[in-house]
C-alpha cells in the first residue's frame, strides 16, 4: 500500500478530452481558490424587498455629495434606483422607447423560405439579432447619466426621488450607448444614429454639445469594420468596443481635444455589458476567446475553460452576458446563458492574482463591485431582485462542489484499488466526498460515497481510473487542502 497524495493545482481546466484534465479540477461550482487551497464562495441576501418589472440590466452604485449611498439598474422599459436602505424608486423617463427582454432575430420558424437549408446544418449568418435591452449608467459628478441603445436619448437624474430623469439638454439622439472619461467629457457612441461615431460635450459641461473656439466639444470617427459597443476608463485612457477591435481615445487638448488609435484587432466585444475594467486593466469576452488591455495593445487571454464556456454559450442570447470585477479576491466574473438556457445561468471567473479559472451555476443578469457598498451587488434572474454578494454562506437550493478529473497509477495499465481516505481540512466534517471510478475512459461510471470526512475514512472501490468530488456540506467558510488516498496497484483488468 501507499499513500497518494491528492496534489491539486488550483482552478479548472476543462479543455480538450476528458482524460486531457487528469490531476485538474474539471468541474465546479460556487467554489474559489486562494494561495492554493480550495473554499466556497460567499452566499448572498436580499438587498431591494420590492422587485423590479422585469430582468434588471446594467447597474452602478455611487455617493453622492450628502455621503448618501444609491444604486441604480433598469430593465427592457424601466430606470430605478434604490437608496442604502434598499427602498426602490421609479424614475423612468417619460416618453422611453421600450426595448426587448430577450434578443431576436428571425433564424427560426418563418426566418426563411420552407427547405432552404440541410436538416441539423446551422443556417449561414444572414439574419441581424437586435440584442437584449441593457442600460449604460455613468456618475455625472453626484447626478445619474443613463442610456439604453433602444431608446438611444441621454437622461439626467438629479438625486430627486419625486422627479423622473430628464433629457439631457442638447445632447445627440439615437445613441448606442455613453461614458464619462476621466478628464470629464461625456462621450455618446454611436451618436446621431452612426454606429462608428463618438460625439464628446464641452469639458465639465455636458449640455453643451456644438464645437465652437471658445470650448471643446467635438466628434470623430472610428476607421472601423464593426460598430460600437461600450467604452470604459483605463488607465488614464478611454478604452472603446467594437464588434470587431479595440480602440483608445487620448485627450491631447484643442483644437482636436481627442485623438483615437486603434489598439487591438479581432478582439469585438461580445454584448455591451462584457467588459470589465480593474488595477490591472480592462478584460472582456470576445465570441471565442477572452481579451486584455492593461496597455500598449490588446492581448488574448488564456483560458483553462475556453472550450466549456464558448461550446455552451447561447450564442442567441450572448447579448445578455455581463462581467463584473469581485475585488476583494481578485476575480473578474462573466455570467452568461448556457446553451439550454434563455436566460443568464453560468458563470465562468478568472482569478487575475492567481491566473486560474473558475467556472458554476449562477442566475445573475446584473452586478457590480463593491465601493459605494460594502459588497458586491447582483441582481436575481428569478425574482428580479437585488442581493449581496459575499455575505454569509446560504446559497439558497445551491451546494458549492469540485470534481476532479480522473487519477491514474503509473501508465494506467494497472487498476487502483483504495481503502482509505485521509482528508486535509480546516474544520473536519465540513465537506463529503464521493469517488468515481471507470475502467476505461469511455466506459461505465460508478460511484462511492458520500463519506462524511473522518481521519482516517474508510473507503473500498476499485478502477483504472478514479475521480473524486468534493460538496460543502456545513454553512461554513471550509478549507479543502490536500487530501491523500490510501491506495494500491491491482490487475491488469
Amino acid at each position: 500500500m501507499a499513500l497518494i497524495d491528492l496534489n491539486i493545482p488550483a482552478g479548472v481546466y476543462r479543455n480538450g478530452t476528458d482524460l486531457q484534465s487528469m490531476g485538474r479540477w474539471h468541474d465546479a461550482s460556487l467554489i474559489r481558490w486562494g494561495d492554493g487551497v480550495m473554499r466556497p464562495i460567499g452566499g448572498w441576501r436580499l438587498r431591494s424587498s420590492t422587485a423590479a418589472n422585469a430582468i434588471l440590466r446594467g447597474m452602478l452604485t455611487w455617493i453622492d455629495n450628502s455621503d448618501n449611498r444609491w444604486i441604480a439598474s433598469g430593465t427592457y422599459n424601466k430606470l430605478y434606483v434604490w437608496v442604502a436602505s434598499g427602498v426602490r424608486h421609479d424614475i423612468t423617463p417619460a416618453g422611453l422607447t421600450a426595448g426587448r427582454v430577450d434578443a431576436v432575430s428571425f433564424t427560426g420558424y418563418g426566418g426563411s423560405n420552407f427547405g432552404s437549408y440541410a436538416y441539423g446544418i446551422a443556417r449561414p449568418d444572414t439574419v441581424k439579432i437586435d440584442p437584449a435591452t441593457s442600460w449604460d449608467l455613468e456618475s455625472w459628478g453626484e447626478y445619474l447619466l443613463a442610456c439604453n441603445e433602444d431608446d438611444g436619448k441621454i437622461y439626467q437624474w438629479q438625486l430627486n426621488t419625486g422627479v423622473v430623469a430628464a433629457v439631457l439638454s442638447n445632447a445627440p439622439t439615437s445613441n448606442r450607448g455613453i461614458v464619462v472619461t476621466e478628464e470629464r467629457f461625456l462621450f455618446a457612441l454611436g451618436a446621431g444614429g452612426n454606429p462608428r461615431k463618438v460625439q464628446w460635450s464641452d469639458r465639465e459641461n455636458n449640455n453643451l454639445w456644438v464645437p465652437a473656439a471658445t470650448n471643446e466639444s467635438g466628434d470623430l470617427e472610428l476607421n472601423t469594420s464593426g460598430v460600437l459597443m461600450k467604452g470604459i476608463t483605463v488607465s488614464g485612457q478611454t478604452l472603446l468596443l467594437t464588434t470587431r477591435d479595440a480602440h483608445v481615445a487620448n485627450y491631447i487638448g484643442p483644437p482636436y481635444v481627442y485623438g483615437i488609435e486603434r489598439v487591438g484587432t479581432s478582439c469585438g466585444l461580445a454584448a455591451k455589458q462584457a467588459a470589465v475594467v480593474v488595477d490591472r486593466g480592462a478584460f472582456w469576452m470576445g465570441v471565442n476567446s477572452f481579451y486584455a488591455y492593461t496597455g500598449g495593445a490588446v492581448q488574448e487571454l488564456p483560458c483553462d475553460v475556453s472550450d466549456y464556456v464558448f461550446n455552451d454559450i447561447n450564442k442567441g442570447q450572448i447579448s445578455k452576458t455581463f462581467g463584473m470585477s469581485n475585488s476583494m479576491f481578485g476575480e473578474i466574473t462573466w455570467f452568461y446563458p448556457s446553451a439550454a438556457s434563455t436566460e443568464n445561468n453560468r458563470y465562468v471567473t478568472y482569478n487575475y492574482t492567481e491566473n486560474t479559472w473558475m467556472i458554476g451555476e449562477l442566475a445573475r443578469t446584473a452586478g457590480i463591485d463593491r465601493g459605494a457598498f460594502r459588497q458586491p451587488m447582483m441582481a436575481d434572474a428569478d425574482d428580479y431582485k437585488i442581493y449581496e454578494h459575499e455575505i454569509g454562506f446560504d446559497y439558497g437550493t445551491l451546494t458549492p462542489f469540485a470534481e476532479t478529473g480522473p487519477f491514474r497509477i503509473g501508465t494506467g495499465n494497472q487498476v487502483m484499488s483504495v481503502t482509505e481516505l485521509l482528508p486535509d481540512e480546516k474544520s473536519q466534517g465540513d465537506v463529503s466526498a464521493v469517488f468515481k471510478t471507470r475502467f476505461y475512459p469511455n466506459g461505465t461510471e460508478r460511484s462511492y460515497g458520500p463519506y462524511s470526512m473522518s481521519n482516517p475514512t474508510s473507503v473500498r472501490f476499485t478502477g483504472r481510473q478514479v475521480r473524486m468530488r468534493v460538496e460543502g456540506e456545513r454553512l461554513a467558510d471550509w478549507r479543502v487542502g490536500i487530501n491523500r488516498v490510501d491506495a494500491f496497484a491491482g490487475g491488469r483488468r
